[in-house]
């Protein structure tokens, strides 16, 4: 057969991401993308600081992220996307604007952040009550809440593991423990924090057992930026993606199955 039947690859639309330094999840970002986009990486200068504040503060200065969002320009894509939650949020509501328009300035193409993506998930689940699961110390822990309490959003329940390195490492279990720890009464949705703590594969089986929306960093990051192109994220069963998936109603903590070991 000769070549020139296969065709070539598809037409693919280009998103771009920004990441720090020391995001280790691209494969993640990549299960939640359909066949036709196609995800473009960069990250963000070293810098030898541990995660906290002060490394939320220096992975989203402006210039920074002018920088990383220049280098993606000559494969034009579509949207980009800075996918760093603590870096989106230290600066409050009026900061993460701010990033999006630094990031529109330097582009010239729409741009998002996983914080204000974490907004528009929940805006879009009707989730103004939620439990927090984050791998932070309890300063960057109590920025976020400080962020959510600012669109008005409460945190009713919460846990965090006080990590400042290798958050990448983190296991499905011991997030699914966090989860189980955080939610209290009757919260609308279980938000899991931080871009490089893995969820992807333990979102619908938390779900399932907690019986309310559980959306997690990378997930409504690539959600938001597919939005943008008017495409649909794909995976598993979840809430955000399936409307199908939100018909359920919350159960009480002694309720929670016991299928994780």
């Amino acid at each position: 057969m000769h070549v020139s039947f296969l065709g070539g690859p598809r037409p693919q639309r280009g998103v771009g991401v920004v990441a720090p330094f020391d995001f280790a999840l691209d494969r993640e970002l990549w299960r939640w993308v359909p066949d036709d986009i196609s995800l473009h990486l960069t990250r963000t200068p070293f810098v030898p600081v541990e995660v906290s504040l002060d490394l939320a503060r220096l992975v989203s200065e402006h210039e920074t992220l002018h920088d990383a969002v220049r280098t993606l320009n000559a494969i034009a894509p579509e949207v980009v996307a800075y996918a760093c939650t603590s870096g989106s949020f230290v600066g409050g509501l009026a900061g993460e604007r701010a990033m999006c328009e630094a990031m529109t300035r330097a582009g010239e193409v729409p741009s998002l952040t996983t914080s204000g993506a974490l907004l528009a998930a929940l805006t879009e689940l009707g989730a103004r009550r939620i439990a927090l699961v984050t791998p932070y110390t309890v300063s960057v822990t109590q920025s976020l809440e400080e962020y959510l309490a600012e669109a008005g959003v409460e945190v009713i329940g919460r846990a965090f593991m006080g990590l400042t390195r290798h958050i990448w490492k983190v296991p499905y279990r011991d997030v699914v423990d966090m989860a189980r720890q955080a939610v209290r009464g009757a919260a609308d949705a279980l938000f899991i924090s931080c871009t490089n703590l893995p969820t992807y594969d333990v979102i619908p089986q938390l779900e399932a057992e907690l019986r309310i929306p559980v959306v997690s960093a990378n997930q409504v990051t690539m959600w938001a930026a597919l939005r943008r192109l008017g495409t649909r994220a794909v995976g598993p069963y979840q809430a955000l993606l399936d409307e199908s998936a939100r018909r359920r109603g919350p159960v009480l903590p002694e309720e929670h199955q016991e299928g994780w070991s």
